[in-house]
C-alpha cells in the first residue's frame, strides 16, 4: 500500500479542505489528497465531515444521535470458495463438526438472544461452499436443499417465525434473481465492496489472489443489482489490505455511484484491516487509527449528510471519540450474546460502556433494527409486505427506530392474503379513452427510478457507436439479398443508416426504399401474401407495481390514483365476454405487485380455463415468470411446468426492451438482467410452452444495440425454434418517466421505423417466419409502410390497450375488424383471421369474430348522437 504521508504539498492540502468547508463537490484526485491528512490538517478535515454528519442527523430528524444494532451473529457455514489472505473466518471441512449449523442450533443462537433483547439476526457465511467442498454439497443434498441459498432462506424464515429477529444476510455475491429469492424474507443485506482494486484481485500474494467473488467488477454488480431490486444495502471499504489511497478514493466513488443512482445502499462501514495469527497477512501492519478516522472523514464527505458511515467499535481500541470526530453517525451491530467471529480476537464492547463512551463525546446511543429508519418509514418497495408485520412489531413509527419496549415473539411469514379483491380504477381499460390519466406522472416521480442526474452520466459513459454508420450501400444491400439471414454487424448498420439521424440528416430514401424491396421479397417467400391478425383481449390484471421501469408509464403505487387489481372473477368475466366476441386468445400480463403471491399467476390461468375451456392462455412475462419463481422458491423450469399445468399456453416475448444491459440499466431500474431473460425464454421453450419475441426501441438505444438484439433473437431461435413471431415496438415517450425527465428521446422516425422492420425480416429470414408490427405505437399510413417492407402481421383487435395508452399512445385501446380491413385495403393484399400459432380459427370462432367486428361491446366508445 502506498504510504499515507507520500508528498503532498500544504498548499494542495489547504485547497481541498476549503472545498470541503465550503461544501464542494469533491473529485477524486481532491479526495486521495484528503486521505493524506495528518496532524492539523486531519483535525480540520475532521471538523468539516462532522458538520456534514450533524446536518445529515437534523435534516433526519436524529440530531446528537448515534446508532447501533442489537445483534446475535448466526454464522451459518465458515466454508467458502474463496481463499483472502486475511480471513479467519474461512476454514476446512475437517476442522468443523459439521459442515453448517443445523436447524436447531441455529434456533437455539436466535432465541438465546431474543432472551437478551436482540432485534437482528446477522447472518454470515462464506460464498457458495458447494463449489468448492464436496461436503458442503453433500450435506445440502442430505438436508434437502438445492444450495447454500435455499438454506439461508429456509433458516431465515424459521428465525422470523419462531423468535421475532429480523434476519441480516451476508451470503457473499449474489446474482440478481437470488436477490429475488431473499429479499422476502429479510429486511436488509449486505456484502462489503473492500476494495476496487483489481491488482490485490490479479496479482499473485495479493489479498484477493484465488478469490473468485472478489473480483471488483463482480462485487460492484451485486451492489447494484440490490438497488435494482429495491434491497436496503449495507457496504463498505476494508483499508489497509495493500491497496493504495488512490484505489481507496476509487472505492468510496465507485460506492457512491451505485448509491446515487439507485438509493439503496443505506450504511457504508469503513473498517480497519487488523492482521490475525494463522493467516497469510500475519505479518503485515495493522491499519492506523489516523489513517481510519481521515478515510471516514472522506468517505463522509464525498457520500454526504443523508449516507449513514458507520465504524465497527471492537476495531478502534479506545479511539471512540476520534471516530465520532470523523463523522460516523452509526456504531454497526454489537450482541452482547455472540462473539464477532470474523474477528474473534476483538470482542464487543458492552453495550452500556459503548453508550458512555458516545455521550462522552456529546451524542446519544439510540438503538436502530437492521433496516435503517428511513427505508422503514418509506416501506414498499424497500420493505417486501411479507415482513410489513415483522418490522412494525419492533419499530417506532414515529421515527422508524427500534421500540426500547418490543416483546421479541415469532410470527407467521405467509404470503399477503386477498390479493385478488378487486381495488381501485378498474375501468380504467374503457377510461383510458374518454378520461385519460389522471396525471401525467407519478407522485413520486422524483426518486422512485433513482437519481436521474445519475442516470444522465451512466447514459454519456456508456455512449459510443451511436452515430449514422457510412458504409458501402450498394454492396451491404447486395448482401442482404444475397445472404440475408447471414448479414454482418456492419452491413446491417450501413443499411439502418439510411433513415438518416433523428432530424432526417444524412437520409437516403431510395436506397430504403430498396431495402423495404429486399424485406418484402423476402416475407412473401416466408409468408406470403397474407396480412394476418388474432382476435384477442388484452387484461392487464394490475398496474400496481414496484419495479422502476423509466419507460414505463402504466405501473402504479397501491395510493395512486390511477391504480387497480382486477378479482380473478373480473379477470375470467373479461375472458369470457372475449369469448363470446370471438376471441380465440386472452394476452394477460400485470405489474409485479408485491401483494401477489408468486403462486397467483396460477390462479389467474385457472380462473380463465375454468370459464372459457377453449380460450387459449397467452400470459405472463418474463419478469413475472421470475418474480414467480423467486416468490415460490421454485426453479424457472418447474415453475413454468406448473403455469403450464394450470392452463398457460403460451408466453409473451415481453420484458425484452433491448437485450443489452448496458441499455437496460438506463431504461429500467429492477428489471431483469439480459441473462435471465434469455433463460426464461429458452426454458419455456425447452417445457413445449411457445413464445413471442419483442425488441422496444428509439428511447436511450443506438442502432448497434437493435442490430445485436435482432442478433441475439436469431441465436436462440436456432437453438430452441421456440419463437412464434417477432414484435417490434417503437417507443412511446409522451408520458414515459426517462422521457419527462429528458434522458430519453422521443422514439424512433418514421424512416427508423421503416428502416428496422425491413431489416427484422433480413436478418430473421429462415429462422422467425412472421414478423409483426404494432398499431397501437404506429399510425396507419406506418403500418402500411411497413407491411410494405417485410412485415405480415398486425398482432390483434386486443379490445383494452392500457400499457401504451398510458404511456400516451393516440391510436386508441382497440381496432375492429372493420379497422384493421380498412387500414390493409389500400395494399391490395389479403387479410386472414388466425389463432397464436398462425393456424386457422374454425367457422364458428370465424362468425363469432364478424358479429362483433372483433370487439366486445362493454369496451366500445360511445359515439354521440348526431344533432337533428
Amino acid at each position: 500500500m502506498s504510504d499515507p504521508q507520500s508528498p503532498v504539498t500544504d498548499s494542495s492540502l489547504r485547497r481541498a479542505l476549503a472545498r470541503a468547508r465550503d461544501g464542494k463537490t469533491l473529485d477524486l484526485t481532491e479526495a486521495g489528497i484528503l486521505l493524506r491528512a495528518r496532524g492539523e490538517h486531519l483535525g480540520t478535515l475532521l471538523e468539516h465531515a462532522a458538520r456534514v454528519r450533524d446536518a445529515g442527523l437534523a435534516a433526519v430528524g436524529r440530531p446528537g444521535v448515534i446508532t447501533y444494532s442489537r445483534k446475535v451473529f448466526i454464522p451459518l457455514t465458515r466454508l467458502c470458495r474463496d481463499r483472502c489472505g486475511y480471513c479467519t473466518f474461512a476454514t476446512a471441512p475437517h476442522k468443523l463438526h459439521s459442515e453448517f449449523l443445523s436447524p436447531d442450533e441455529v434456533l437455539e443462537i436466535a432465541r438465546q438472544g431474543a432472551a437478551m433483547g436482540c432485534k437482528e439476526a446477522l447472518f454470515t457465511l462464506g460464498d457458495r461452499p458447494e463449489d468448492r467442498w464436496h461436503q458442503a454439497r453433500e450435506w445440502l443434498d442430505a438436508h434437502g436443499y438445492d444450495d447454500t441459498l435455499s438454506y439461508v432462506r429456509a433458516m431465515a424464515i424459521r428465525v422470523l417465525e419462531e423468535t421475532g429477529l429480523l434476519p441480516h444476510l451476508n451470503p457473499g455475491v449474489l446474482t440478481w434473481r437470488d436477490l429475488q429469492r431473499l429479499k422476502p424474507v429479510a429486511p436488509s443485506m449486505g456484502m462489503m465492496l473492500e476494495t476496487t482494486s483489481r491488482r490485490l484481485f490479479e496479482e499473485k500474494g495479493q489479498a484477493h489472489y484465488g478469490s473468485p467473488d472478489k473480483d471488483p467488477a463482480v462485487r460492484l454488480r451485486v451492489l447494484e443489482d440490490a438497488g435494482r431490486s429495491n434491497v436496503p444495502f449495507t457496504t463498505g471499504i476494508l483499508i489497509g489490505i495493500g491497496e493504495t489511497i488512490e484505489d481507496r478514493a476509487e472505492s468510496i466513488f465507485a460506492i457512491r455511484r451505485v448509491a446515487r443512482e439507485y438509493g439503496g445502499v443505506q450504511e457504508v462501514i469503513v473498517q480497519n484491516f487488523r492482521a490475525k495469527p494463522d493467516t497469510a497477512m500475519r505479518g503485515m501492519p495493522d491499519a492506523d487509527l489516523e489513517e481510519l478516522a481521515a478515510t471516514i472523514a472522506v468517505t463522509r464527505l464525498v457520500l454526504g449528510p443523508r449516507m449513514r458511515v458507520q465504524a465497527p467499535p471492537n476495531l478502534i481500541g479506545a479511539e471512540y471519540a476520534l471516530m465520532i470526530r470523523a463523522g460516523i453517525d452509526d456504531w454497526g451491530g454489537v450482541s452482547p450474546l455472540t462473539p464477532d467471529h470474523v474477528n474473534p480476537e476483538r470482542p464487543w464492547p458492552q453495550i452500556d460502556e459503548l453508550a458512555e463512551r458516545t455521550a462522552a463525546a456529546g451524542f446519544t446511543l439510540r438503538e436502530r433494527l437492521t433496516i435503517y429508519p428511513e427505508y422503514v418509514q418509506a416501506g414498499e418497495p424497500w420493505l417486501d409486505p411479507r415482513l410489513r408485520e415483522h418490522v412494525a412489531a419492533l419499530a417506532d413509527p414515529e421515527t422508524g427506530l427500534a421500540r426500547e419496549d418490543a416483546t421479541l415473539t415469532g410470527r407467521p411469514w405467509q404470503e399477503p392474503d386477498g390479493g385478488f379483491a378487486a381495488i381501485g380504477r378498474t375501468d380504467l381499460h374503457v377510461a383510458v379513452d374518454t378520461e385519460g390519466r389522471s396525471a401525467d406522472r407519478r407522485d413520486d416521480f422524483d426518486n422512485v427510478y433513482g437519481d436521474w442526474d445519475a442516470l444522465k452520466d451512466r447514459l454519456k459513459s456508456g455512449q459510443n457507436g451511436g452515430g449514422v454508420v457510412r458504409g458501402d450501400v450498394r454492396e451491404a444491400l447486395r448482401r442482404a439479398e444475397r445472404d440475408p439471414g447471414g448479414l454482418a454487424e456492419a452491413d446491417a448498420l450501413t443499411l439502418l443508416g439510411l433513415a438518416g439521424d433523428p432530424s432526417g440528416q444524412g437520409a437516403d430514401d431510395a436506397a430504403l426504399d430498396e431495402l423495404c424491396r429486399i424485406a418484402d421479397g423476402l416475407r412473401r417467400e416466408a409468408a406470403g401474401d397474407d396480412v394476418t391478425y388474432v382476435v384477442n383481449r388484452n387484461i392487464n390484471f394490475t398496474n400496481v407495481c414496484y419495479t422502476g421501469c423509466r419507460f414505463c408509464a402504466f405501473a402504479q403505487r397501491r395510493t395512486d390514483a390511477d391504480a387497480y387489481t382486477l378479482s380473478l372473477d373480473q379477470v375470467a368475466d373479461r375472458a369470457h365476454e372475449a369469448w363470446e366476441a370471438g376471441a380465440t386468445e386472452v394476452c394477460m400480463q400485470g405489474g409485479i405487485h408485491p401483494d401477489l403471491p408468486g403462486d397467483a399467476y396460477f390462479d389467474i390461468a385457472r380462473a380463465v380455463k375454468a370459464r372459457v375451456p377453449d380460450m387459449h392462455v397467452h400470459a405472463f412475462s418474463p419478469m413475472e415468470v421470475v418474480n414467480g419463481a423467486s416468490r415460490t422458491n421454485l426453479s424457472i423450469e418447474d415453475w413454468l411446468v406448473a403455469a403450464r399445468e394450470a392452463g398457460v399456453d403460451s408466453l409473451p416475448g415481453t420484458a425484452a426492451e433491448i437485450l443489452d444491459d448496458e441499455v437496460r440499466w438506463v431504461l429500467t431500474k429492477g428489471k431483469l438482467p439480459t441473462r435471465e431473460w434469455v433463460e426464461v425464454i429458452s426454458t419455456a421453450h425447452k417445457v413445449g410452452i411457445p413464445t413471442t419475441s419483442t425488441m422496444m426501441y428509439g428511447h436511450v438505444d443506438t442502432h448497434a444495440h437493435w442490430v445485436r438484439h435482432i442478433r441475439l433473437i436469431r441465436s436462440i431461435q436456432e437453438e430452441t425454434g421456440g419463437f412464434s413471431e417477432f414484435v417490434l415496438l417503437p417507443f412511446v415517450h409522451h408520458s414515459a418517466p426517462i422521457y419527462l425527465a429528458g434522458v430519453a428521446r422521443p422514439g424512433p422516425t418514421a424512416r427508423e421505423n421503416r428502416a428496422v422492420h425491413a431489416l427484422a425480416r433480413i436478418m430473421l429470414h429462415g429462422a422467425i417466419k412472421n414478423i409483426q408490427c404494432s398499431w397501437v405505437k404506429l399510425q396507419d399510413d406506418l403500418c402500411r409502410d411497413v407491411l410494405a417492407g417485410g412485415v405480415n402481421d398486425l398482432g390483434g383487435t386486443l379490445m383494452e390497450e392500457t400499457i401504451s395508452r398510458m404511456a400516451g399512445s393516440e391510436n386508441g385501446s382497440y381496432k375492429t375488424i372493420s379497422e384493421i380491413a380498412a387500414m390493409v385495403a389500400p395494399t391490395g393484399r389479403p387479410l386472414r383471421q388466425r389463432l397464436t400459432g398462425y393456424g386457422e380459427p374454425d367457422a364458428e370462432r370465424r362468425a363469432a369474430a364478424a358479429a362483433s367486428d372483433g370487439v366486445c361491446r362493454s369496451v366500445r366508445r360511445v359515439l354521440p348522437l348526431a344533432a337533428p
